[in-house]
């Protein structure tokens, strides 16, 4: 973490979330893009698992390692938070049992915690875990960064999709 964003008061700006100033008005209807560098060449727009522009997954609750509304990923997402899917009971439940409580508020952090429906970017490796268990919830495809496929194969993904005809 840089220098200047340790000090930074997330309560002082309550658009401020994990690390990014977010306006929400600039985020209705539109495909966000990641103009980062993170492996996949500068200005080269984020594709999802169809080879397609990556699509927003959700904006609220606003998720994404980057807080961008996108399942995004760079060099310092570690987690690789690329998968896209809609939060069930069973998965909250499962994901919980594993040490990773997602459904609890956490406000200091600006993280409202998750419910049923809600779309959330999961790391790649819990998705393959939950599935590995029985456990894994549905996937939005067009949300789905095409990183995801270094731990998940494509196949396995679309049998969860809500976003395929």
């Amino acid at each position: 973490m840089r220098e200047d964003r340790k000090s930074t008061n997330i309560r002082a700006n309550p658009g401020f979330i994990w690390g990014m100033s977010v306006h929400w008005s600039n985020l209705r209807n539109k495909v966000l893009r990641d103009d980062r560098t993170s492996g996949e060449g500068p200005g080269r727009a984020a594709r999802n698992v169809l080879g397609e522009a990556l699509e927003i997954c959700s904006i609220k609750p606003m998720t994404g390692f980057y807080r961008d509304g996108c399942c995004n990923t760079g060099r310092e997402d570690i987690g690789s938070h690329t998968v896209c899917v809609v939060m069930t009971s069973a998965f909250l439940e499962f994901s919980k049992s594993r040490g990773n409580d997602l459904s609890t508020p956490l406000p200091e952090f600006g993280f409202p915690g998750l419910k049923p429906g809600d779309r959330w970017c999961l790391c790649a490796a819990r998705w393959q875990e939950a599935l590995d268990a029985n456990q894994a919830p549905r996937v939005v495809l067009r949300a789905t960064h095409d990183g995801a496929l270094v731990h998940c194969s494509l196949g396995d993904l679309k049998r969860f999709a809500v976003d395929l005809a």
